[in-house]
């Protein structure tokens, strides 16, 4: 049976919350390669992409803003980020997110992948250790674009490619707990879900008009009706 449906995925805040590794591995890599403290509390940094962050916080001290710069500053944040995952609080998958990752990876309409800020390897060491990276087989991620309203067209040509479908905006779900993925989902004509299990408020969220928005992913009938499943 052909795929009709295309589910694409956000990490931090919607599948998983790590208690701020991501961000302590993008401080510490920081400092680590420049010999320079980072507070990313400076920063805006929700719901953009790795790349996008590198170059603010270069920018932000005054350093030059290279690819050069950018690549050794993200392979730092690469190699400090098991380590900050596994010493600093114990994040987990948030509430109902296994059992719809599982419920959609075996619906025989239904194709689901990653369009996340998160750099490729990043992405992979995160779900890896929360256990969920096998049931994504391809994505978007900050290797494709420092901009994330980008990112859409490139989940939906590996999905098509992945599936041999080429799948409608109007069939397509972005899912995030930020504005900045309702964003992304609409500049492509997607449909959007937008969850509070990350820094913005349920009210903050429907303010930006998704198609849907939940307190949580803890009812999977709810959800599988939202999108038509």
């Amino acid at each position: 049976m052909s795929k009709t449906t295309l589910v694409l995925w956000d990490i931090d805040g919607t599948i998983i919350v790590s208690h701020g590794a991501g961000v302590r591995a993008m401080e510490r890599g920081f400092t680590k390669r420049f010999g320079l403290p980072c507070d990313l509390r400076q920063i805006d940094w929700a719901g953009r992409t790795d790349s996008w962050i590198t170059s603010t916080v270069l920018q932000h001290h005054g350093l030059p803003v290279t690819p050069e710069n950018i690549q050794a500053y993200l392979e730092a944040y690469l190699e400090t980020l098991p380590r900050e995952l596994a010493a600093g609080p114990q994040g987990a998958v948030l509430p109902g997110i296994r059992e719809l990752l599982d419920t959609l990876h075996h619906h025989p309409r239904i194709a689901q992948g990653l369009l996340t800020g998160n750099l490729r390897r990043g992405a992979q060491i995160k779900l890896t250790h929360y256990q969920a990276w096998h049931y994504f087989e391809f994505g978007a991620f900050a290797d494709d674009s420092p901009r994330r309203n980008d990112l859409g067209p490139h989940a939906l040509r590996r999905a098509g490619e992945r599936h041999q479908v080429a799948f409608a905006p109007a069939n397509t779900w972005i899912i995030g707990d930020t504005p900045h993925d309702i964003a992304c989902g609409k500049i492509i004509g997607a449909n959007t879900i937008a969850v509070a299990t990350g820094l913005s408020s349920l009210a903050e969220l429907q303010a930006h008009e998704p198609t849907a928005a939940f307190t949580d992913f803890s009812d999977t009938a709810a959800f599988l009706r939202t999108i038509g499943a």
